[in-house]
């Protein structure tokens, strides 16, 4: 299963990829990301995330993994936040996602985490089957970036 670390000439192939994941999860309203400045974080000096893709034989994009690096101040290393991981719909149970979460795995000795959005049973259902426990007495919490003044003159 070709797996491999995306480089610049692959962001419109993740753009386009985490456009079908948001209309998957009914948010694709929320998608304000501009190019150059994803680019900037992906592939600038400083990279806030990184990319892994999933490809098929002939090299056609199937999937991918955003993650970051988060630290474990009880276990005293690194580990890593899977900000989103999504496979086309026409790769699906071809072990894409199989694969894209046991190189995150490999990559650290610390934790992978990551969230799942509570009506999506069938990711539910693959996490668990790969051996993930849900966090319980957990909740997530989230402060949006303030609208920008050329947000609000519009």
């Amino acid at each position: 299963m070709p797996l491999r670390a995306a480089v610049e000439a692959d962001l419109d192939d993740i753009i386009s990829l985490i456009k079908a994941l948001a209309e998957y999860e009914k948010l694709l309203h929320e998608v304000v990301l501009k190019r150059e400045v994803m680019r900037e974080h992906l592939f600038g000096p400083n990279p806030a995330a990184k990319v892994l893709l999933a490809e098929t034989d002939d090299h056609k994009v199937a999937g991918f993994a955003l993650y970051f690096t988060t630290f474990s101040t009880f276990l005293g290393r690194p580990g890593i936040w899977l900000e989103d991981l999504f496979v086309l719909p026409e790769y699906r149970k071809h072990g894409y996602g199989k694969a894209l979460i046991q190189e995150l795995r490999r990559l650290t000795d610390g934790r992978v985490e990551w969230a799942v959005l509570d009506w999506n049973e069938p990711s539910i259902k693959f996490y668990e089957s790969l051996g993930a426990k849900r966090l319980e007495g957990w909740g997530t919490f989230r402060w949006d970036p303030a609208p920008s003044a050329e947000a609000s003159s519009s």
